[in-house]
């Protein structure tokens, strides 16, 4: 593991946000504890070289409101139980972070203070401050909005430098990669082409609140051990999503 006198970040502080389904790995469904426990040492680890991080974790391996939605449940409440999925994953990621070494907090839009804190805006910042990774769950607080959009939020509330998306491949491609091979990895790309392109990285209201915070979005792979660090030297392969 890298200290933080042999690397430097680019950034000091940072959100990433990690969805679902990348918590269940090869199952599908449910948390994965071997998948897990790579992504928590990653994430040790650059807390370790001294960045301040802050997670947002999505829900999907456990729930998905907007198919449950679909399914007939009324959609205001398919949502709702869908946040309650994020609080699950987070006190499982919160768990195996603190196993790698490093103390975490989840904060959760919707309080439920037996098990977690309830999302305060300057108590979070005091976390950050004292070095420990935060864990936001529960979405936004609120219905028909994703943890795309909350990860924005948050982003922009915890005056991060930067929002980078874990995701199964190393940045944003013209195709599947998985379904063509010569599909083009783009290295930078603007909020304004993804948001023309449907590129479908975020959606669209994720995109248009990180533009408007100015907050560059670094679309990298959480499959490697060790990514998430490289990815904050400027030593990875990633897309950069900004102002162009």
């Amino acid at each position: 593991m890298d200290t933080p006198s042999a690397a430097k970040s680019r950034y000091r502080r940072v959100l990433v946000k990690l969805s679902g389904e990348a918590l269940a790995g090869d199952k599908g469904f449910g948390i994965d504890l071997d998948v897990i426990d790579p992504i928590a040492k990653d994430i040790a680890a650059a807390a370790a070289i001294g960045v301040e991080i802050c997670v947002v974790v999505g829900g999907g391996n456990i729930f998905r409101g907007m198919m449950a939605a679909e399914g007939g449940i009324d959609r205001a409440r398919a949502d709702y139980m869908g946040m309650l999925a994020t609080v699950m994953n987070a006190l499982a990621l919160q768990t195996a972070i603190e196993r790698a070494g490093q103390t975490a907090r989840v904060l959760s839009a919707i309080p439920m203070p037996t098990v977690c804190e309830p999302y305060i805006r300057d108590k979070a910042l005091d976390h950050l401050s004292k070095g420990r990774v935060l864990v936001f769950a529960g979405g936004t607080g609120n219905p028909f909005f994703t943890t795309d959009t909350a990860a924005a939020l948050r982003a922009a509330e915890m005056e991060c430098e930067a929002l980078y998306k874990a995701t199964q491949v190393d940045g944003v491609y013209s195709a599947d990669p998985k379904k063509v091979p010569d599909a083009k990895r783009y290295e930078r790309l603007s909020y304004a082409e993804v948001l023309k392109q449907d590129l479908r990285i975020m959606d669209g209201a994720a995109i248009a609140l990180a533009r408007d915070n100015r907050i560059p979005i670094i679309v990298f792979s959480i499959k490697n051990q060790g990514s998430l660090a490289l990815e904050l030297q400027g030593q990875g392969a990633s897309t950069i999503i900004d102002g162009g």
